[in-house]
């Protein structure tokens, strides 16, 4: 399950404490932290391809001891990192000849939108 820590900005001696009924409680999620070895294998199977589905994904997160989900997001957030660097190195080699770019290349991409950086733990 998730691991959450205390209700934002109550304590736990409180009348509105967590499992009260005195307002909504927001919890705070545990973000992952990764270990190296994880990220170096993660990073390996995304160059070979940036999209890890089915079986793949499941015996990856086996295989690294981290859930589907785990997995799944963090190919969904290096996807966008990968896209980002991609427009900078663009960006940068535009500039380089001296092109000016046009006002939306500064803006982000459409298929940037399409998957919005996540962290979740399962």
């Amino acid at each position: 399950g998730l691991e959450l820590s205390h209700c934002v900005g109550t304590t736990p001696l409180s009348p509105a404490g967590p499992w009260r009924s005195g307002g909504p409680c927001k919890m705070k999620r545990v973000r992952t932290v990764f270990k190296p070895e994880q990220l170096e294998r993660l990073e390996q199977e995304f160059l070979k391809q940036q999209y890890m589905v089915g079986t793949e994904r499941v015996d990856l997160a086996a295989t690294l001891h981290l859930t589907e989900t785990q997995v799944k997001v963090w190919f969904q957030n290096r996807r966008i990192k990968w896209r980002k660097q991609s427009m900078e190195q663009k960006a940068a080699k535009l500039s380089q000849f001296g092109v000016i770019q046009p006002a939306s290349a500064d803006s982000t991409d459409s298929k940037e939108h399409e998957e919005d950086p996540v962290d979740v733990e399962l």
